[in-house]
């Protein structure tokens, strides 16, 4: 995994000047190419691949959107969680005012708090250097 180091540009956070390692994302691996590595490696027609993933991104959409937490086996949880703004009292609450929006939250499978999703990532210094 290649990494930058940025400068902090926000005056107000105690970091402001500081610097720190960002990841460097190059590509997008899109559907299409999944299916075609899933392809190669399986005794699969692509077709089958193509309508598992889709019935897959349906079902796991339906169950998030109606609250329910996801687990992939050997990948980890995701849920969607909503972000609000605070108020003093419940009464004063409007779902419409105050819901600012929902957030994918993922978690990686993990054994004994160690995701494996996590393990063995080598890490390297972009070239090209800061930013």
């Amino acid at each position: 995994m290649k990494y930058k180091l940025v400068k902090e540009t926000k005056p107000t956070l105690s970091t402001y000047g500081k610097y720190k390692a960002v990841t460097c994302h190059y590509q997008t691996v899109e559907s299409n190419e999944l299916i075609e590595e899933i392809v190669k490696q399986n005794c699969l027609d692509r077709a089958t691949v193509v309508h598992v993933m889709s019935r897959l991104s349906a079902v796991i959409s339906r169950h998030l959107r109606k609250g329910d937490k996801v687990r992939l086996q050997d990948l980890g949880m995701m849920k969607l969680e909503i972000e609000s703004d605070k108020v003093d009292k419940p009464s004063a609450f409007d779902a419409h005012k105050h819901i600012r929006g929902v957030r994918l939250h993922f978690l990686p499978e993990s054994s004994q708090g160690s995701p494996a999703l996590y393990q063995n990532i080598k890490y390297e210094k972009e070239k090209f250097g800061m930013r």
